[in-house]
């Protein structure tokens, strides 16, 4: 079946944008920040209470927020990138190429430092199929590499994409308003719902009280649920193409991407993980392309921010097995304010220069290699060689002659 027609009629816009490229980092970062917070693997890093409750309290749901950020992000960028004559078969392996190394990868990496003498074998098979998303087990979806459950969750979503843009396509984009708003209220009604028909008892969720790790499970790991961002990006991103998002600007959706962080820190868990955040985080997306779009200069289509941005996907799968591996290796220590600080510092650097080398050596080399097919390779070749030769060429009635 191809994905023909995917792209309908829509303003010139670039095929790239730097931007969000570059935004994907400061994201990860704040995963990166939610699991140090932890004092990974669940050791408190300072001497001083006040700075640990202090670090706890601040990062507590800024993982959730990262997370989040990806969900949508990626059904943007895919939407605005989508390719005219593409087949689900080429989309389909474009995203495995690009996704599934770095996974294994770091999933073998993670049970050699650490993962293995916590994590059954059955479980290390679940997580290498990724489909540790499904089991409502919260030591089950965490497992492993924990960052990777979100891959889990991301391979429904390209399995889904094909189909999902082809339905939300047929949309009158007068229309996506509505869409838009309905599918913001149902995230928004997702913990209501929750809290209302899962059970509460049982296992609860560390620092939350109220919330049994089956419910979050429910409400933030399982992958129909989750695919809710995703579609939102969907439509946000056709929106934006044809004319139809009201942009109030980075600066104003940052500044409210920052209040709601602050709200979510106050009011119940489900709540601040799914949902306080989702639309500032919208607002911010649709707001940064727009001024690609435009090609105006934001702090984050830089080259190094956009260096940052094309690492981002491996610091995001490494990190969390730097921050796990550096605490094995310098045992139950605590450490002064400062101390702390420097060595979470020096775990960024690690895990960024790991990402580096993890990038440039399997990631981008995989991606050129494997990509596309070798019938696709040759095709393309096929016509570039006949652009070539044909250039200058015109036919009986004088006009240039083109190769499609």
């Amino acid at each position: 079946m191809s994905m023909n027609g995917m792209v309908g009629s829509r303003p010139v816009r670039p095929p790239r944008l730097p931007s969000l490229t570059g935004l994907r980092f400061p994201a990860a970062l704040l995963v990166f920040f939610f699991h140090a917070s932890l004092g990974v693997p669940w050791i408190r890093l300072f001497e001083d209470d006040t700075a640990n409750d202090a670090f706890a309290k601040y990062a507590s749901q800024a993982g959730a927020l990262g997370v989040t950020f990806f969900f949508v992000l990626s059904g943007f960028v895919l939407t605005w990138s989508a390719r005219d004559q593409d087949t689900m078969r080429a989309f389909w392996r474009r995203r495995f190429v690009k996704i599934y190394p770095n996974y294994v990868i770091t999933w073998a990496l993670a049970l050699l430092t650490f993962a293995a003498v916590m994590t059954k074998p059955w479980q290390a098979v679940v997580n290498l199929l990724m489909v540790q998303v499904w089991v409502p087990d919260f030591a089950t979806n965490f497992s492993v590499d924990p960052p990777s459950w979100s891959l889990g969750a991301e391979a429904i979503f390209y399995l889904a994409f094909p189909a999902l843009f082809l339905l939300i396509k047929k949309i009158d984009p007068a229309r996506l308003k509505y869409w838009i708003g309905g599918v913001t209220a149902a995230v928004f009604l997702t913990p209501t719902l929750t809290y209302a028909v899962i059970p509460g008892g049982g296992m609860q969720m560390p620092g939350a009280d109220g919330t049994s790790t089956v419910q979050y499970w429910f409400a933030y790991v399982l992958p129909p649920v989750r695919l809710l961002d995703f579609a939102l990006g969907i439509l946000v991103a056709r929106a934006v193409m044809a004319g139809r998002w009201r942009n109030i600007g980075t600066t104003w959706s940052a500044l409210l991407l920052a209040a709601s962080y602050a709200v979510a820190m106050n009011v119940e868990h489900l709540y601040a993980q799914r949902a306080v955040t989702l639309v500032p985080i919208v607002l911010l997306i649709a707001a940064v392309a727009t001024r690609d779009a435009e090609n105006k200069p934001t702090p984050f289509n830089n080259r190094f921010m956009i260096w940052l941005g094309e690492i981002s996907f491996a610091f995001y799968l490494l990190h969390y097995i730097v921050l796990a591996y550096s605490r094995k290796l310098l045992g139950d220590r605590l450490y002064p304010t400062p101390a702390g600080i420097a060595l979470i510092a020096a775990q960024i650097v690690v895990a960024v220069l790991l990402s580096w080398a993890l990038y440039a050596w399997v990631e981008a080399p995989i991606t050129r290699r494997f990509s596309s097919s070798r019938k696709a390779k040759a095709a393309k070749a096929a016509a570039a060689e006949a652009a070539a030769t044909g250039a200058g060429s015109s036919d009986s009635e004088g006009r240039t002659l083109e190769t499609v």
